[in-house]
């Protein structure tokens, strides 16, 4: 059966956001009339070629940087990897990241032998670790090719400072290369204000209002990598394969109006995300906020609640048309923190507890009232010492 989008209230943008109708609009002819491929010499392909430019020119500017250093990619995770094993496999030397990064990050750097920081009790790399594990590479003779940040996390919504990362980094480790995963910045920070601190930086179109399967790596000018797709020479020789041109286009019309709306977006959305919180926090004995407010994005609501697993959680939500998530994994049948919550040393008598509900643009009041009014209900028939046992063999949606 499918569940019609109406009858949800959808609270997972941080796993993906739904299109903005101008972003399909803009991608449909490139799904038919305009089918050409724009590698090709003849007028047709030039002409497509032409839009595909067109569209780094938007990307870039909303990047703030020049159109040279836009590289169009699959998805988020490709430019990750990218940026990572393409640095390591031209380059040598090893990977620093913090704890709590996406996967995507997290075991392409452990794959390629590197080294794993600490964070603090908000999801940010502790910045006195990072210099001291950058000082101990050096100490034993190894070299630290990249240390990879990200800008905000995808599970807690903490926002890290680049510019304060890329001093430490230049001062401790001044021949590696700064990179950031921004998947979930482009909604909530101005890019311009992180792009100048790094060398590279990675996006995904799907979590700003376009498609799935395109994204972006933005590769500072005299940074070179090893590309990990060998073939036709595409993107000057750094990522080989047949452009997806509607997936593109669709992308910079969805960043560019995200840059446009984004600061009126985000003065509605605290707002929602603030009356959410509250009440809950109110309504509910022992529930703690994940993340101080100031720390973090405004669309993030990430709770955690005492007494209460996830997965039964989940369940309820479901039931109720409420669309969230836990970022928790389950390990032979026992419930375990993510490593995100592991690293911030969050309480495990709270940390099973975990409910990300992350906010967006079509985010509504009605949404969030219906969303309390489900929760809390919810909460108190799992704390009710008779409430039946609640089946843990349902999917609880996707995760970043």
């Amino acid at each position: 059966m499918v569940l019609l989008t109406n009858t949800l209230t959808y609270l997972d943008h941080a796993a993906t956001t739904p299109m903005r109708p101008e972003a399909v609009e803009a991608m449909l002819p490139f799904l038919s009339e305009r089918f050409a491929n724009p590698s090709g010499s003849h007028r047709f392909a030039r002409s497509v070629r032409q839009v595909v430019d067109e569209a780094r020119d938007v990307v870039a500017d909303a990047l703030g940087c020049t159109p040279g250093e836009i590289v169009f990619t699959g998805c988020g995770t490709e430019s990750d990897n990218a940026a990572i094993a393409g640095t390591q496999q031209r380059h040598g030397g090893i990977g620093v990241c913090p704890a709590v990064e996406h996967h995507a990050v997290l075991h392409a750097t452990l794959h390629g032998g590197g080294r794993v920081v600490a964070v603090d009790s908000a999801a940010r790399v502790d910045l006195t670790a990072l210099a001291a594990t950058l000082d101990d590479i050096a100490a034993v003779g190894q070299t630290v090719s990249i240390v990879s940040v990200m800008a905000v996390n995808n599970e807690v919504g903490s926002i890290t400072s680049l510019a304060d990362v890329a001093a430490v980094v230049r001062r401790h480790a001044p021949s590696a290369l700064l990179h950031t995963d921004a998947v979930q910045a482009p909604c909530w920070i101005d890019l311009r204000t992180i792009t100048p601190h790094v060398d590279l930086l990675a996006l995904s179109a799907h979590k700003f209002g376009g498609p799935k399967g395109v994204g972006v790596l933005m590769a500072r000018q005299g940074t070179v990598l090893e590309p990990l797709l060998q073939g036709g020479g595409q993107e000057r020789d750094r990522r080989s394969g047949t452009h997806n041109v509607a997936g593109i286009v669709a992308m910079s019309e969805a960043l560019r109006l995200t840059d446009i709306e984004r600061v009126a977006d985000n003065l509605r959305i605290e707002s929602l995300r603030n009356h959410l919180v509250d009440t809950v926090l109110t309504e509910l004995d022992d529930v703690i906020e994940t993340v101080a407010r100031d720390s973090k994005v405004v669309g993030s609501a990430h709770i955690c609640i005492a007494e209460i697993e996830s997965e039964a959680l989940l369940y309820l939500l479901d039931e109720g048309g409420i669309c969230a998530s836990a970022a928790s994994a389950c390990a032979a049948g026992a419930m375990e923190p993510s490593h995100v919550l592991a690293a911030m040393g969050v309480d495990r008598r709270y940390s099973p507890g975990a409910l990300r509900m992350t906010l967006g643009t079509t985010t509504t009041e009605d949404d969030i009232d219906r969303t309390i009014d489900v929760l809390v209900a919810a909460v108190r028939r799992l704390r009710t010492p008779r409430a039946a046992h609640v089946s843990t063999a349902v999917p609880t949606g996707a995760s970043a």
